[in-house]
């Protein structure tokens, strides 16, 4: 057996999985970011949040709610939150009612 293969399968235990390691929570200073993008948008602006401490569902769950205080769409994308148009002002003030500690960047 060469050191580049490895065991698929086997009769005794049946198809042999790898784990894969969790990902870790993005590591920061803990300031929650909020940014002002257009680029590669065709000119249309979002409202990024960046550096939160969440993942997976929490995550999703946090867009949801900032998605219905700015009567916006909006998607999650590589841990970061993207609200549809300018509305940093309202996040800002979303995310410091649910305890974050936040600062406008960027554009």
């Amino acid at each position: 057996m060469s050191k580049n293969s490895r065991l698929v399968y086997s009769t005794d235990q049946g198809r042999i999985k790898e784990q894969q390691p969790e990902p870790e929570a993005p590591s920061g200073d803990g300031i929650v970011r909020i940014w002002r993008e257009s680029k590669g948008r065709g000119g249309k602006v979002v409202s990024a949040v960046k550096g939160l401490p969440l993942q997976g569902a929490e995550l999703k769950a946090l867009a949801k709610k900032l998605k219905q205080a700015c009567g916006t769409g909006g998607a999650v994308k590589d841990g970061v939150i993207e609200i549809q148009g300018d509305h940093r002002d309202t996040l800002k003030a979303a995310l410091e009612k649910a305890g974050y500690q936040v600062k406008l960047a960027g554009g």
